[in-house]
């Protein structure tokens, strides 16, 4: 609280409260020295006439008056008393509004780390027993707590909140699928190119997406002709923002998609037009990998880094929330409700499949994702045993493209192996989607499904995706809350990297010999039955 200096409090004043605020600690000033006074005050009658009911004798008030240089006489009692009256009166003025109670916590230490330019929380904990975290402990509170313990702060009412969902996006018809895959393929964050061939990005990006498109859109045409991503991820943010409106937290909550409309840069624009200034950039994907979180935090970073309004802005980034406490419970509950459904729920495999990632991208690009993985299954399955629950369970990964090596166990093969062990039972569930897609719908719900049936399995189960399941998004504003207080700047320091990019003569040189290589593989049977072979 700042210092004031009163020279006279002797005018009547009767202050606008309730009839019974109070305050454990004043504080009296003079002009020279700040005296603590410890008391117990109260205001009683209407709040028209406030008279100060204190415990404090008239010896003790003249014990106080003489500290700070006066005599104990009546007027100086009263003066002394109207004062305290002030001072309570300030000290509930004061108290945090529930606006600032919903963001601005003190929170305990934190390793901050700096990738790419951007400046994150910390690097995620490793332990098993740290179930609950964002990514590491920000916010005095445990999490599942409404709110946490928070401390007022003087521009609390002044900031415009903002949360970014990120998430892949998806061709919203046929016509779509190709320009999609451009865009996915295009992506050096999927297809890594060593430095002296990313001149081919695009070229090749091109000639994938051409020749993969036609198997797409039959995927695509068997769940509707579209995907329904953007749907279910603009009904996660509706639900997102009600959610932190209901915990005191006015915000905008913006979608921005990777690789289709809307996409991050036009979620961007909109966040400059609206004026926020702080922000929580929220990935819809529980584990981090380079090739999604990692991919739309990169555009971030450059987009913010090129605009001065934005290298300002004050944004958190939750860079992965797989241990939160409500997300395990989440998925623990939608697991546990699909078991209930078989005939005989003990006997049942739980099969997680996750979206895999090329091995190079754990070994030599020192991607977190597979840890993250194996811990994810970890506490889901400790979730569930603590409910009683204790059926098999194993892990593989889907969705592999191209010739290289992916995270093993793969998907296809391990439904295989059960059915040849004598799995009759089998319960998929889809952990690293949070919202119902092509690779859920068509590739869990149609593909996997016939090949289990083919190989022995005789009852089927999936678990839907969270979508917006209450408790999920319940824990994605607590997750919000706890994050916005540690909100920084992110850099405005370009990368030599950019400015090759940004380099007009090179740029050109790049793409006219990438141009003439594409151009030449199109016209090449052999090359397009390579590609057909081992990319398709």
């Amino acid at each position: 609280m700042a210092c004031a200096s009163f020279s006279k409090l002797n005018a009547p004043w009767s202050p606008p409260i309730d009839q019974h605020s109070s305050a454990k600690r004043l504080v009296s000033f003079s002009s020279t020295r700040l005296v603590s006074v410890p008391t117990r005050a109260k205001i009683v009658g209407s709040p028209g006439r406030g008279i100060l009911a204190s415990d404090e004798s008239h010896a003790t008030c003249g014990k106080n008056l003489s500290s700070i240089g006066l005599d104990n006489s009546e007027t100086n009692r009263q003066a002394y008393r109207q004062f305290l009256l002030l001072v309570t009166y300030l000290h509930d003025l004061s108290k945090p509004s529930s606006q600032a109670l919903a963001y601005l916590s003190s929170y305990s230490t934190c390793k901050r780390i700096g990738i790419a330019g951007a400046s994150y929380l910390c690097s995620p904990a490793q332990k098993r027993n740290l179930v609950g975290k964002t990514f590491c402990t920000v916010g005095v509170s445990k999490y599942g707590e409404n709110v946490a313990e928070y401390q007022s702060h003087s521009h609390a009412t002044e900031d415009k909140v903002g949360v970014l969902l990120l998430n892949l996006g998806g061709p919203e018809t046929l016509h779509d699928v190709q320009p999609f895959l451009f865009n996915l393929f295009a992506d050096p964050d999927i297809i890594r190119l060593p430095r002296l061939f990313r001149f081919l990005q695009w070229p090749l990006a091109k000639l994938i997406s051409v020749l993969r498109a036609p198997k797409s859109k039959e995927g695509y045409a068997s769940i509707g002709g579209g995907s329904p991503l953007r749907k279910i991820t603009n009904e996660q943010a509706h639900a997102l923002k009600m959610a932190l409106e209901a915990k005191n937290l006015p915000v905008n909550v913006y979608v921005g998609m990777r690789y289709w409309y809307p996409f991050t840069e036009e979620a961007v624009q909109q966040i400059k037009r609206d004026r926020i200034t702080r922000l929580v950039v929220l990935p819809l994907y529980p584990q981090f990998s380079i090739s999604t979180t990692g991919s739309s935090i990169r555009v971030l970073e450059r987009i913010f880094r090129e605009d001065a309004y934005l290298s300002r802005m004050p944004v958190s980034i939750i860079r992965s929330w797989y241990q939160r406490e409500g997300y395990i419970k989440s998925m623990a509950d939608l697991i546990q409700k699909e078991l209930e459904k078989f005939s005989n729920p003990e006997e049942v495999m739980i099969f997680f499949s996750a979206h895999g990632v090329p091995v190079s991208y754990v070994e030599n690009a020192g991607d977190p994702y597979k840890d993250q993985m194996e811990e994810c299954i970890y506490l889901i399955m400790q979730n569930l045993k603590d409910r009683g629950v204790g059926n098999d369970h194993t892990l593989a990964y889907q969705s592999r493209v191209g010739p290289v090596q992916w995270l093993k166990p793969y998907t296809d093969e391990v439904l295989v192996e059960l059915g040849q062990k004598g799995v009759k039972s089998l319960l998929a569930v889809p952990v690293s989607f949070v919202s119902e897609h092509i690779e859920t719908l068509e590739e869990i719900d149609m593909e996997y499904r016939e090949l289990a049936l083919e190989s022995g399995i005789q009852n089927w189960g999936r678990v839907p995706a969270l979508n917006c399941t209450s408790s999920f998004i319940t824990d994605l504003a607590d997750a919000v809350l706890e994050v916005l207080p540690a909100a920084t700047a992110i850099s405005s320091s370009r990368k030599i990297s950019d400015e090759d990019d940004n380099d007009f003569v090179r740029y050109a040189i790049k793409m006219f010999f990438g141009s003439v290589l594409a151009f030449v593989l199109l016209l090449s049977p052999k090359m397009i039955l390579v590609f057909k072979n081992n990319l398709l």
